[in-house]
């Protein structure tokens, strides 16, 4: 089994915020999580004193949330596990109008998909969450109160409070406004929206805090201002930074591609491999940022990157316990025994056909048919060898090998029963060279 198999991740119900802080507010501080916040000093103090209830919304454009979603998932963890109660809003109403983004219209869902994935992302904000206990989560739908109101209400009621200069000021508004794309009326209403859900969950459950990206700080504000102008109460908000690399590209992005969180749209296997390829400039602010390590344990994985870096021991503990996080501790052994099978130190008929497919979904892969399992066949096949004779040279210098089996004699035909899954084989030249075949 390979050696990041020793690293620990306790359960999310075990966990408690560091003892080495002040109370919760200076430990977000400490792990780069509060960008920008209403009053710091109230903040703080109402952060250390008793229970109070807040609430972060997620709204369903997608099927699935996503590493930026998952800095907002661990901020309601931290809040939670240090006494404060969370609210899970699922954007049932607001994800039928669309957060405006800097550049474009987004492309309106139906009321059926909108529909299907407030259930998937209700399912995946539930599993960091702890819905038991005197402090324990609620989920709430937008939807449950925006729908039922007609648009005379919303305008007598809650848009009579935005005063248009102030909308229009927000970045995200300005940069539309002054673009060839310009804003819709819908888009340009959300602000309103989500500033009514702050509301509705003040009135409902004493809800006194929001937090969101700091790219959602004008949405943010517009909950804090109205709570003020209609109520008379002053509430709060935090801003998360945005995560971004140290090269200064976007964070979670590979090719156009988002790291999500459901395991069908990006594999646990992708999922570790993401974390692990972290550079050394990054991942010191990943670990405080997604892992619940304690300050005292980064510092000596930060130390340890400095004094060993060839042995990676920060990028596998962050990768080890986002992944547990996410997907779970089995899924995760799992990977880390594919990625050690690949190599030849674990048995590659061990792993089940989706980790085996995700493990290997990055390597060359060629189909062959049932006739052309010859071992010289397979190597020529696969582009590890050039040639017949170039083929023939490896196994005679012992570098053949099939799902991991030196492979000796040049005439040696692979059988049936050798097929992974009744399908795949995996030929490898030498240490590192790589290749699927899929056996039709």
């Amino acid at each position: 089994m390979s050696q990041q198999t020793d690293i620990p991740v306790s359960g999310l119900a075990g966990q408690r915020n560091d003892p080495s802080f002040d109370g919760i507010h200076d430990e977000l501080v400490w792990r780069g999580l509060i960008h920008v916040s209403t009053d710091e000093g109230e903040l703080k103090e109402l952060l250390a004193g008793p229970s109070i209830t807040f609430y972060c919304g997620f709204d369903p454009t997608a099927p699935s949330l996503h590493l930026g979603n998952l800095v907002q998932l661990l901020t309601m963890r931290r809040l939670q596990l240090a006494g404060h109660r969370p609210l899970g809003l699922v954007g049932g109403s607001t994800g039928l109008v669309g957060d405006p983004r800097p550049t474009a219209e987004r492309t309106m869902n139906t009321k059926e998909t909108v529909a299907e994935w407030v259930g998937s992302l209700e399912a995946q904000v539930r599993r960091f969450l702890d819905f038991e206990g005197g402090n324990k989560a609620r989920i709430v739908n937008n939807l449950d109160w925006t729908g039922p109101m007609s648009v005379i209400d919303f305008l007598r009621d809650v848009g009579k409070y935005f005063r248009v200069g102030t909308m229009i000021r927000k970045e995200t508004v300005a940069k539309r406004l002054n673009s060839d794309e310009g804003i819709s009326y819908t888009e340009f209403s959300y602000q309103i929206l989500q500033g009514m859900d702050f509301l509705q969950l003040f009135r409902d459950y004493d809800c006194v805090l929001q937090t969101g990206g700091s790219d959602q700080w004008g949405n943010l504000t517009s909950g804090t201002d109205l709570v003020r102008k209609v109520e008379g109460r002053s509430v709060h908000a935090i801003g998360t930074p945005l995560i971004t690399n140290s090269d200064g590209t976007k964070f979670g992005k590979s090719e156009g591609n988002a790291i999500w969180l459901d395991a069908a749209m990006t594999s646990p296997y992708a999922m570790f491999q993401f974390w692990l390829n972290t550079s050394d400039a990054d991942v010191a602010e990943r670990l405080r940022i997604f892992t619940f390590r304690s300050r005292e344990e980064i510092e000596a994985l930060e130390q340890a990157m400095a004094e060993r870096p060839h042995e990676r021991a920060a990028q596998r503990a962050l990768a080890y316990d986002v992944t547990a996080l996410v997907h779970g501790v089995d899924a995760t052994e799992k990977v880390i025994a594919a990625s050690a099978a690949l190599f030849g130190q674990g048995d590659l008929g061990s792993l089940d056909l989706a980790t085996l497919e995700a493990a290997t979904a990055e390597l060359d892969s060629v189909a062959v048919s049932r006739d052309g399992l010859g071992i010289v066949d397979l190597l020529v096949a696969s582009g590890l060898s050039a040639s017949n004779s170039a083929a023939r040279r490896t196994i005679g210098e012992g570098g053949a090998y099939v799902n991991n089996a030196k492979i000796t004699d040049a005439d040696h035909v692979i059988g049936e029963d050798d097929l992974l899954h009744g399908r795949y084989l995996l030929v490898r030249r030498g240490k590192r060279n790589l290749a699927m075949i899929d056996v039709a």
